[in-house]
């Protein structure tokens, strides 16, 4: 993690005063991205950091939210930076400006390297965690941005094309726009104690119904703790003459649960 920090960091300030110097601001954009990558690695890290603390009086559910947290400012931040973006290649269309097409071809290619390394090096780390899955798919939509910025000042120096580079500036941004989009929703749901969306709740419900002595659920909320965790709060009827069985039913209730849809904080009331 420190070392796709380190080389982030370092290929945005080059990337910037190769977008000065050259007059491309399709490399800046790139260079915006790629800092943006650099520091949503650094607030994942600091994060998950404090996603592992156990819970206390405090934080009676534990800290995993710092890493939901972490992924909502994030994404917002990539949001601004498109919409930045966006106003600034429009601006570009209608004032255009000379660019260095080899300078731009030379850096990006360097940048796709980059882009390539950081996300080999976020890979294993972004299957269970949605701070870093995001990180990688930045990375991803980086190396992606840099291939449009090498074909970008390719057909500068080919044809003297100019205005490529603008229109790949709002190709970029059009698609910084759409990744954060689609990941913020879910980033939101959790937040807003949402249901899991792979989670129906007439089907928890359900088997919850099925055990044999209850009558009735209601009352229930149904949320997302955090990105692995849910928890279930619900009233249990027990059917009359079963009462002296209701620790039992309890317990069934919460086995059946966990087994057919991986609930483990599950509070019951019994009625």
């Amino acid at each position: 993690m420190a070392a796709a920090v380190g080389v982030n960091v370092l290929l945005t300030f080059a990337q910037i005063v190769g977008g000065l110097v050259s007059g491309s601001l399709a490399m800046i954009a790139d260079a915006l991205h790629n800092f943006s990558d650099a520091a949503s690695l650094l607030i994942a890290v600091w994060a998950r950091r404090i996603a592992r603390r156990p819970a206390d009086d405090d934080m009676t559910f534990g800290y995993g939210r710092a890493e939901v947290v972490a992924a909502l400012i994030n994404l917002t931040t990539l949001i601004v930076i498109g919409l930045y973006l966006l106003y600034e290649a429009v601006l570009r269309f209608f004032n255009p400006e000379p660019v260095t097409g080899w300078l731009v071809v030379v850096i990006a290619g360097v940048a796709l390297v980059v882009d390539l390394v950081t996300a080999w090096l976020t890979f294993k780390m972004a299957q269970d965690s949605v701070n870093i899955r995001a990180a990688f798919l930045h990375n991803l939509a980086d190396a992606l941005g840099s291939v449009a910025v090498i074909l970008a000042g390719t057909l500068i120096l080919l044809f003297g094309w100019t205005w490529v580079d603008p229109l790949v500036t709002l190709g970029i941004a059009a698609y910084i726009l759409w990744l954060a989009a689609s990941e913020i929703g879910g980033v939101i749901r959790i937040l807003m104690m949402g249901t899991p969306p792979r989670m129906a709740p007439e089907d928890v419900l359900k088997s919850a119904e099925g055990i044999v002595g209850v009558t009735e659920v209601h009352g229930a909320h149904l949320w997302q703790i955090d990105e692995k965790q849910t928890a279930l709060m619900a009233h249990v009827v027990i059917e009359r003459g079963a009462w002296s069985r209701a620790d039992a039913i309890k317990a069934q209730v919460k086995e059946a649960l966990h087994r057919d849809h991986g609930l483990v904080h599950v509070t019951l009331e019994m009625e």
